[in-house]
């Protein structure tokens, strides 16, 4: 059973409420622990936020139990592992050695009483059973309290920035002689995991031999840069051949590996996949190298085991190509992120119609600026009805109504201020947000969600503290 957080303070314990931290200090820690005390001490933020954790982790559950995770305790967790673009291995160090930071998870306590710790593998299970959808309800309660901090009147109207950028995924460059490698490596782990777990499976005395040649050949081919094209096609027919032979061995053998638990099904699926896989890029390589045909885009992938991976090409000098997925923010005049998306082979200009749905039925804009890849001539007549003030510059050559309503001193004004979002886009990567570590697509869009929140959190937090040194001036001045 989980909890919201502990109601009653034990003896010794350290009040929530009561935490301090050095106004001097320029680090982002001190800003994420003010701006979490702010929403824990104000009942209408963190009644919604405990709502929707509840209804995500605790409904339908029994009350009885083993009890889990406090609720707040693994909220703080999330958020300081972005905030501070830190690994497992430091934040679990945090938890259990950081005194300002157990205090404002509740758990710490003075020395005479036991010290509560908290487990490495106990962080991890806890912190992903998030996910993306309910971190952005959650975004949304902490934009409310920031624009509150920030002094927004409620008839004020926003005035946005819209942007987009890659979060690179956790994959090698891709090639199709490398991705074979993969492919059968994988196929070669999982075929030692029947042959270590059940020895008297036959069959495979030689697998190391399968795995050596195989690399060689693919090293081999990535050294080959300075070669002929006959050599190259020469090591590739010899990379293949070998690679057809083991793609056969492991179909004519694969019924011999048994299947006595779950374990052995969930491998032998595995081993379905990556024979697939294995094939797949066999076929690739035959047709580019040695047929010499251009493979079309939609047939390639880029990782074998980050299948949502894209190949994103923005027109940059440097890097010319990233590999990961678009995710598109879109800040007001406060620098919080009010909205945010993580793009479906999706260009700038096709999410224009769905983003105006989501934040104009949610609030009211004033002016609003894109960059010239939102621009359509359907997307600026359909927002010029609704925003009084939009900046969505033409692609190409203007005509002299376009000419003279692109150099009125308003629409340069709110164009020169577009680019603050690059910098909001900066401090997201330095948050984190610029490489995802995690596997897999659905621990890839919680990761851009908890980086969101964590980003606004600080946002939250600097103000809060510049209110405070204000505070503290004006009364060293009277």
């Amino acid at each position: 059973m989980r909890k919201r957080f502990e109601l009653q303070y034990s003896i010794g314990q350290k009040r929530i409420e009561d935490v301090t931290v050095d106004k001097k200090c320029r680090d982002a820690f001190p800003k994420l622990i003010v701006a979490l005390k702010k929403l824990y001490v104000a009942p209408e933020y963190n009644e919604k936020v405990f709502s929707i954790l509840e209804e995500k982790l605790v409904k339908g559950k029994s009350k009885t139990g083993r009890p889990g995770m406090d609720l707040w305790v693994l909220f703080v967790l999330a958020q300081a592992r972005l905030c501070l673009n830190i690994s497992y291995d430091r934040l679990h160090d945090l938890a259990n050695n950081h005194s300002t930071f157990r205090q404002v998870m509740g758990i710490e306590t003075d020395y005479s009483i036991k010290k509560v710790t908290i487990e490495y593998q106990n962080i991890i299970d806890n912190v992903t059973l998030l996910d993306d959808s309910d971190l952005q309800k959650i975004n949304e309660v902490i934009v409310g309290m920031g624009h509150e901090v920030f002094k927004k009147k409620e008839t004020e109207a926003l005035h946005l920035k819209t942007d987009s950028f890659v979060v690179k995924s956790n994959v090698h460059f891709p090639t199709d002689y490398n991705l074979l490698w993969d492919s059968a490596r994988k196929c070669s782990d999982v075929i030692n995991y029947f042959t270590d777990k059940y020895p008297s499976i036959k069959g495979w005395r030689n697998l190391s031999y399968w795995y050596r040649r195989l690399k060689n050949k693919s090293r081999e081919i990535g050294q080959s840069s300075k070669k002929s094209e006959e050599k190259k096609k020469e090591l590739v027919g010899e990379y293949l051949e070998k690679a057809l032979l083991f793609s056969q061995k492991v179909i004519n053998e694969k019924d011999s590996l048994v299947i006595i638990d779950e374990m052995d099904l969930v491998k032998h699926l595995d081993l379905e996949y990556f024979l697939q896989m294995l094939d797949k890029h066999i076929d690739l390589l035959e047709r580019r190298i040695i047929k010499g045909e251009t493979i079309p885009h939609n047939e390639k992938i880029f990782s074998i085991f980050e299948t949502y991976t894209e190949w994103v090409s923005k027109g940059k000098q440097y890097p010319n190509v990233e590999l990961g997925k678009n995710v598109q923010i879109t800040t007001d005049q406060f620098h919080l992120i009010i909205d945010s998306k993580v793009m479906e082979n999706e260009v700038d200009k096709s999410t224009v119609i769905s983003l105006s749905d989501r934040i104009l039925s949610r609030y009211k804009v004033s002016s609003w600026s894109f960059d010239k890849g939102f621009f359509t001539k359907e997307n600026k007549e359909l927002l010029g009805l609704f925003v009084d003030n939009l900046v969505m510059p033409k692609k190409g050559k203007l005509n002299k109504t376009e000419h003279e309503q692109e150099h009125k001193p308003i629409f340069k004004k709110l164009r020169n201020k577009h680019s603050a979002v690059e910098s909001n886009i900066n401090e997201l990567e330095h948050k984190g947000l610029d490489r995802c570590p995690d596997r897999g697509y659905r621990n890839f869009k919680r990761y851009i969600a908890l980086g969101i929140c964590a980003y606004n959190l600080h946002r939250i937090g600097a103000e809060l503290l510049r209110q405070e040194k204000e505070k503290l001036q004006l009364k060293k001045a009277a």
